[in-house]
């Protein structure tokens, strides 16, 4: 009868059933690890991605029966035009009566290229610049204004007294026939000044080749000059100080029907 083998199958020092136990618990620690890590990149049920994908197909025709049956002629009716939101209106700035729109621009060009020798109020200062209320030469023939402005003034003005230095620098660069027209219509009817005409473009323009035509072209005219050449109004049809006009180019436009 041979002996029973007396040599364990571990190490004394090996405790089997805890050893046993330890290992359990691992394997089950690793399973747990490696299906939360698996979690997020699993891949998306078939039975999910049929049901999205009915959900879109039943929208998609929902929409494309209710989008077939609209049309502008549905939605809105025959003869419909969209009132402009206020003061969104395209066309432009309202007429103003001829002698208004006239004066208006004169006036910017007052306060650019006279104000600073001839006041606010046109009154100059009695000792280097003159007045132009009721200057005969303002109030006068257009031709004879038109010249000074466009071409200053040397020597005696119209009331025989020299001012300053005898001089009135020439105005007239840079300006169009409407500016012209503009500033003559303004200061013939402000500052006490009321000769309740208008300077019209089309007579500025003709100033303007007047002066190009001076025999002394580019030089101030005198009191002699303007009463032998230019004791003259400016040729051009009259404007009616009422008629209305663009106040941009100061065209003359026709009335709104109401």
């Amino acid at each position: 009868m041979s002996l029973p083998n007396q040599k364990p199958d571990l190490e004394d020092s090996i405790n089997v059933t805890e050893a046993h136990g330890r290992v359990v618990r691992e394997a089950a620690a690793c399973a747990r690890e490696k299906r939360i890590a698996e979690n997020g990149s699993e891949p998306i049920s078939l039975w999910l991605i049929v049901a999205c994908g009915l959900v879109v197909a039943t929208a998609g025709g929902v929409l494309g029966s209710v989008g077939s049956g609209l049309s502008y002629g549905t939605m809105f009716r025959e003869g419909y035009v969209r009132t402009p939101p206020p003061g969104g209106g395209e066309e432009g700035p309202k007429p103003k009566e001829a002698l208004a729109a006239y004066s208006a621009k004169g006036a910017k060009i007052y306060s650019a290229k006279c104000n600073g020798c001839h006041g606010s109020d046109a009154k100059g200062d009695g000792a280097n610049f003159p007045s132009l209320v009721g200057s005969k030469w303002v109030l006068g023939e257009t031709e004879r204004f038109a010249m000074v402005i466009l071409n200053g003034l040397q020597g005696p003005t119209s009331s025989g007294k020299t001012y300053g230095a005898g001089v009135m620098p020439a105005q007239g660069a840079g300006l169009t026939p409407e500016d012209l027209a503009g500033i003559m219509t303004y200061v013939r009817n402000n500052f006490g000044n009321a000769k309740g005409d208008v300077i019209t473009a089309e007579m500025a323009k003709a100033a303007m080749e007047a002066s190009d035509k001076r025999a002394k072209a580019g030089q101030p005219v005198t009191g002699t000059e303007l009463d032998a050449d230019h004791l003259k109004n400016l040729p051009g049809e009259p404007l009616d100080p009422k008629q209305l006009v663009d106040p941009i180019s100061l065209a003359p436009v026709t009335a709104a029907k109401p």
